[in-house]
């Protein structure tokens, strides 16, 4: 279908809630979104003129039709937005393709149960704890839990395994009591099977208090080795305790949310509170439109992550707020049997968990991150800010420095990517500029000299880059387009602009159109760094071609003593100094027995000799 055909289709549709899905010429369905007005909302999609982001323009540029669902309520839109959106994994949603929810230990129905981590209860006889604040947490509770009774948690089935073969490594290292042998019997393995759900029910002081009973029996009736052993349990007990803020099958009071937007990767944290202690956390990394605002992004994800769960929290704090925030608040009340409150802390403690809970986002982002994922980043945003085709691979900045009407010298320094190619810098002194200083004329003859050099074949000037970055404003990027008009050359070209603090802030075209640099970061440090690293390459140059200027002006006026003979006593002494400073008979075995007189001469005259 045509954009004509399809806001025609669209102008249709009623004012009512439902849910739209968007499909490419091979029936994909590429975007699901949900309205209160179809109508309304589905037509934006195909008006001329309607300023959408460039994620929306590539989404509609591939629509070839459309289909609704129109429901009773924007409640259910919710719901059901979310059902297809995992459903149909569509390209342009965020997608939080995880729906694992909270974990639960599972003890099996069976002579000899054992404990495992399941992601939702069932009807199937077992017994289950949980809900768990995070999966590493509940492996190391079942580890715990069987370490602390001397379960056996390897492979083998009891009773079918008893007696077959010889106790594993667990039994040597005390882990395990050794169940295969037969003995302890099957008697006593429920026993501690009980207890270990008493433990993991959050009762550990009680049972604590009951182990501590039965020793003190033990020792009465002199079983001193079996009240050791019952010693030795409730110690581990009294520990796991201490940890019990892992380990206790309480369902999740909070859940904080923690979002960050990275240079190359995006990802959200999830800190699980129980009665004010942190039990847990989850992380999970998401590809997220970089023209998605972050309220958008934390819409979506909430509705993802919580929808599917059975067990819900009580309270979700968020770092900020986000659309439809009474309508999930309903849905989700009404799933998990009691309310569920979303809110917003701006101060006190809650407000500091929320910011713990960004950093672990963070993070976990900047932790699987790589250094060049990051570069791709930076490059695209700077792309995409100056409206360049593609992200620049080669860029090439240029400076002037001088001191008065001497020593003009020009800096070329080149960035492969994000970072300095120096092999490929380049250095020019001017030769057309001399009376005066001029930093255009300066600018217009670098650009001609490297310009000439490449149309001449010159390798060290090739190859040409995607972007001329020259230090200065407007005007300064005028005389560059000048000289690439003259040369045919077409590369975009942009000025630095300073701020007060000699920081780029901006880049600016020969028109004048100012690019906000601070709107990014990555790409205001970048373009910052290119630009403090071109200064200072014309500034070093410049020193040293000032301090060559010096040293060969001193040397101007002795007789006998020309060019080929000053960078002799250059390369010989390294400074008019040690020059000065050098022995009659040095110069002469460097000059020449007249012209080595001359230079002692020109330092030593006559009058101070005497």
């Amino acid at each position: 279908m045509t954009k004509e055909e399809l806001l025609e289709k669209a102008n249709d549709l009623p004012l009512a809630p439902g849910v739209y899905l968007m499909m490419d010429a091979s029936g994909r369905v590429i975007y699901v979104g949900k309205a209160k007005h179809l109508k309304n909302r589905v037509s934006q999609y195909f008006q001329l003129g309607t300023g959408h982001n460039e994620k929306t323009r590539r989404m509609v540029a591939q629509v070839d039709r459309f289909d609704t669902i129109f429901v009773s309520s924007e409640f259910e839109a919710l719901v059901l937005e979310n059902s297809l959106i995992k459903q149909h994994q569509p390209r342009y949603n965020i997608l939080l393709k995880d729906d694992k929810g909270y974990p639960f230990v599972r003890l099996s129905r069976a002579p000899y149960p054992r404990f495992t981590m399941v992601n939702r209860t069932a009807e199937d006889g077992a017994r289950y704890f949980g809900p768990f604040g995070a999966r590493g947490e509940t492996r190391a509770a079942i580890d715990a839990v069987c370490a602390a009774f001397r379960l056996p948690t390897c492979a083998r089935q009891f009773p079918r395994d008893i007696g077959k073969e010889r106790p594993c490594l667990n039994h040597h290292m005390g882990r395990c009591d050794g169940f295969c042998r037969g003995e302890p019997d099957a008697e006593e393995y429920q026993k501690r099977i009980e207890q270990a759900c008493s433990l993991l029910s959050g009762h550990y002081k009680t049972l604590a208090r009951e182990l501590k009973t039965e020793m003190e029996h033990e020792a009465e009736q002199l079983h001193f080795e079996q009240a050791a052993v019952l010693r030795d349990r409730i110690s581990a007990i009294e520990l796991l305790g201490k940890r019990q803020k892992v380990i206790a099958g309480i369902c999740a009071d909070t859940d904080l949310w923690g979002l960050y937007t990275g240079a190359a990767k995006s990802g959200w944290a999830v800190v699980h509170v129980e009665d004010g202690s942190v039990t847990g956390r989850e992380t999970s990394l998401f590809a997220a439109p970089t023209d998605e605002t972050e309220a958008d992004t934390l819409s979506a994800l909430l509705s993802q992550y919580y929808l599917p769960r059975g067990v819900l929290p009580r309270e979700i704090l968020l770092p900020f707020a986000v659309d439809e925030c009474s309508e999930l608040e309903t849905v989700l009340t009404a799933r998990a049997g009691h309310r569920v409150t979303l809110r917003v802390p701006q101060r006190g403690e809650k407000a500091e968990l929320l910011a713990l809970a960004e950093r672990n986002a963070r993070e976990e982002v900047e932790r699987v991150t790589t250094a060049a994922e990051r570069e791709d980043k930076t490059l695209k945003s700077l792309a995409a800010m100056c409206g360049l085709a593609a992200a620049p691979r080669r860029m090439e900045s240029y400076d002037i420095s001088n001191t008065g009407a001497s020593d003009i010298v020009a800096s070329m320094v080149v960035y492969a990517g994000a970072r300095p190619l120096k092999r490929a810098y380049r250095r020019f002194k001017m030769k057309s500029v001399s009376a005066h200083p001029d930093d255009y004329a300066s600018m217009e003859e670098v650009l001609t000299r490297r310009l000439r050099r490449y149309a001449d074949g010159d390798e060290k000037f090739a190859p040409l880059p995607d972007v001329f970055l020259i230090d200065g404003g407007r005007t300064h990027a005028a005389v560059a387009e000048k000289v690439c008009a003259a040369f045919d050359v077409h590369i975009p070209i942009f000025g630095m602009v300073k701020d007060e603090r000699h920081r780029t802030r901006a880049l600016t075209t020969a028109e004048g159109h100012e690019i906000d640099l601070r709107a990014d970061p990555a790409v205001f440090a970048l373009i910052g760094q290119i630009q403090e690293e071109t200064h200072r390459f014309a500034i070093t140059y410049h020193h040293e071609s000032h301090t060559r200027s010096s040293v060969a002006s001193a040397l101007d006026a002795i007789p006998g003593v020309g060019e080929a003979r000053k960078r002799r006593l250059l390369a010989r002494f390294k400074s008019v100094k040690a020059i000065r400073e050098a022995e009659l008979s040095a110069l002469q075995a460097e000059l020449g027995r007249a012209a080595g007189c001359a230079v002692y001469d020109h330092f030593h005259p006559k009058e101070e000799t005497t």
